[in-house]
């Protein structure tokens, strides 16, 4: 499709339905249905063994649905896979970079996959390879690599055939918290420029950083998708904990509050509340009117952990300690 005809403007990026996929008698995806618009960050959760790998293998071609259809940058899957191949990039959980050759030689190899002629291709990869501050390393073999820097190289090599979509399939595993914040911003520098990104991690706090919207994967079926706001709405929960000084003032505080969960030993009082500052101002006014004195407060609200272990359960060695 020409990228400047203004059905490609409309056109999901991604858009699937009904896709099934088993592997003999173990059912792995159950009939899903996905729609990505362009230039976003949607975000696939769920447990490991959830089918996240696997939608991802389809989607970019590497293996067949059993069942159901699926469009990339408007090609069909199943009628036009070269198409799709042509569109897409897609960085996987084991990094694609070969530690034997330097950088650069990835790169360059890259582009002779992409056929790019000489001039090109060295175009093309000394503006990568400044844009992923990877000047200095080029040079040097990819063995002696950070982890960070590896997964920085691996993601320039997938940009060589300037893709409308790329898949990162658990891109920041493993990685240290400063290479992960790096690959963040990566992330939305590519939006930034109309990239598409489908991406599945086990880290929530990477997707609620990143997605504009989320799907959560659990047996084989979607079990919850919407902006990560609209998860956290979700689920109730909210609270405001108070923490006293004093005996007599968490007593005085739980009789003017009329409400909350109690804890004598941690002089502590766990009242229910959204966080905003309405019901906060409200909360501290009515406090402050009975002369109460409080020593601190915090406030929870719903996270995609709490979205996450709603919708899919909590693992069985967590529910044995919680009891």
């Amino acid at each position: 499709m020409n990228p400047t005809h203004p059905d490609h403007l409309t056109t999901p990026a991604i858009e699937a339905t009904g896709l099934r996929k088993a592997y003999g008698d173990k059912l792995v995806l159950d009939g899903i249905d996905l729609r990505v618009p362009r230039g976003t960050v949607f975000s696939l959760l769920g447990p490991n063994g959830a089918g996240k790998t696997t939608t991802v293998q389809i989607l970019s071609t590497l293996i067949r649905a059993d069942a159901g259809t699926a469009r990339v940058t408007g090609h069909d899957l199943a009628a036009d896979p070269r198409s799709v191949r042509a569109a897409i990039g897609v960085t996987g959980q084991f990094s694609a970079v070969d530690n034997l050759i330097t950088g650069e030689e990835n790169m360059a190899l890259m582009a002779d996959l992409h056929h790019l002629d000489r001039a090109e291709g060295r175009r093309v990869i000394a503006g990568l390879l400044e844009r992923f501050d990877l000047v200095d390393a080029a040079g040097k073999p990819a063995s002696s690599y950070s982890g960070g820097m590896r997964r920085r190289l691996d993601i320039a090599m997938t940009l060589i055939g300037s893709p409308e979509v790329i898949f990162l399939d658990e891109p920041t595993t493993g990685l240290d918290p400063r290479s992960r914040h790096a690959v963040w911003q990566i992330v939305r520098e590519l939006v930034a420029d109309g990239v598409t990104v489908f991406l599945t991690t086990q880290y929530l706090e990477e997707a609620d950083q990143l997605a504009d919207r989320i799907a959560v994967l659990n047996g084989g079926r979607i079990v919850a998708e919407g902006t990560p706001d609209e998860l956290k709405r979700l689920v109730p929960g909210g609270h405001v904990r108070l923490r006293f000084l004093d005996p007599a003032e968490l007593a005085r505080a739980a009789q003017v509050l009329g409400v909350g969960q109690r804890d004598d030993e941690a002089l502590t009082l766990q009242v229910p509340g959204d966080g905003s500052v309405h019901t906060l101002r409200a909360l501290l006014d009515a406090l402050d009117n009975a002369s109460v004195s409080v020593d601190s407060l915090t406030v929870h609200t719903p996270d995609l952990d709490d979205v996450f272990f709603a919708v899919t359960g909590r693992p069985e060695h967590e529910k044995v300690r919680t009891r």
